[in-house]
């Protein structure tokens, strides 16, 4: 008879709940690295740990003990990650000189894949409307314990006590944390119409559109499909854009690439359609990775993109460095765009 060992028991128990622990710790941090970082020590803890575990709770909820508590101690020597929409008015000056800012801890998309838990759809569906990039963002104006509090709230539905008692507050101190957190959170929260959802057949060819006429740089034919107070954000850039005329300018006056110089391919990133774009290399033609757009559609429009220049982002999706050098393989991508969202 096999002998079960302290560590295969383990990993064999807690495995099933890493996506859903990378979801927690990046609704945290705010940050895809940091989450996966968190989640590691967070194990290590509790593997460290796991012998004494007496089961007076479920496991799953003892994991996020001790996966909230190892992201409040990493929050104390951090700063808030925003988007450039948190750091001030839009820019009226679409052709002046962008302003770089590699100091910001920039905000983080994050790979569908990673935390798409098992089959369940309701448990997709969930979990994606608590991913999605603008409550994300709106979640770091909120203080470390109130964004824990909130969390465990209303997305994982702890009762009022079991927060206090993680918290290590009264119950009354913890549902004051959570009424300020909701009230704060109602002043920059995202509209009900941009909430996540499976891709309607409208949606998927106006995206299709947006592919071809962002390959051919026709800035025309983009600003149509916008809406009329569409954002567009690109960090670590710190100005960012309203509106499909100021989007059309940045779009056909800082972006370096020509016509047919772009390529896109499809993924999903909190909960929302994505792009992987590749600009292509002048002197070898080859198209490699530019930057990383996530889409915000409300019904058949968009109206927001936020274009992450972190490279390392490709990685962290899956997304090869180099554009595929077959054009079939390419449009056979981009016909999975239904099922990568």
């Amino acid at each position: 008879m096999a002998v079960v060992t302290h560590d295969q028991d383990f990993t064999s128990a807690t495995n099933p709940f890493r996506p859903e622990l990378l979801a927690h710790c990046y609704r945290m941090l705010g940050s895809i690295h940091e989450a996966e970082d968190l989640v590691q020590e967070t194990y290590l803890r509790a593997w460290r740990s796991y012998d004494a575990f007496e089961g007076r709770s479920s496991l799953r909820t003892w994991l996020y003990r001790i996966a909230t508590n190892t992201c409040l101690t990493a929050l104390e020597s951090r700063n808030r990650r925003p988007m450039p929409t948190g750091l001030g008015g839009p820019s009226e000056e679409p052709e002046g000189d962008l302003d770089v800012r590699h100091e910001v801890p920039w905000l983080e998309p994050i790979p569908d894949s990673s935390v798409d838990a098992g089959n369940d759809p309701a448990a997709v569906v969930t979990s994606r409307e608590s991913l999605r990039l603008a409550l994300i963002a709106a979640l770091q104006h909120l203080p470390p314990r109130q964004r824990a509090v909130l969390l465990l709230r209303d997305v994982l539905r702890w009762r009022a006590a079991e927060v206090a008692d993680l918290l290590d507050v009264s119950t009354a101190a913890a549902n004051s944390m959570l009424q300020r957190a909701r009230a704060q959170l109602a002043k920059v929260t995202p509209s009900e119409d941009t909430k996540p959802g499976p891709i309607s057949a409208e949606q998927r060819k106006m995206l299709e559109k947006y592919v071809e006429a962002f390959e051919r740089k026709d800035v025309t034919a983009l600003v149509e499909l916008f809406t009329s107070d569409a954002v567009w954000e690109m960090p670590p850039f710190a100005a960012w854009f309203q509106g499909p005329a100021a989007i059309g300018t940045v779009i056909a006056t800082q972006c370096p690439a020509g016509s047919d110089d772009l390529r896109l391919l499809p993924t999903a990133a909190n909960g929302q359609p994505a792009f992987g774009v590749y600009m292509r290399d002048g002197t070898d033609g080859t198209y490699r990775k530019f930057q990383l757009q996530v889409l915000t559609l409300t019904g058949g429009t968009v109206s927001h993109v936020a274009a992450f220049f972190d490279l390392s982002l490709f990685e962290v999706f899956g997304l090869p460095e180099v554009y595929p050098g077959d054009e079939r393989t390419g449009r056979d991508s981009r016909e999975s765009l239904a099922a990568r969202s």
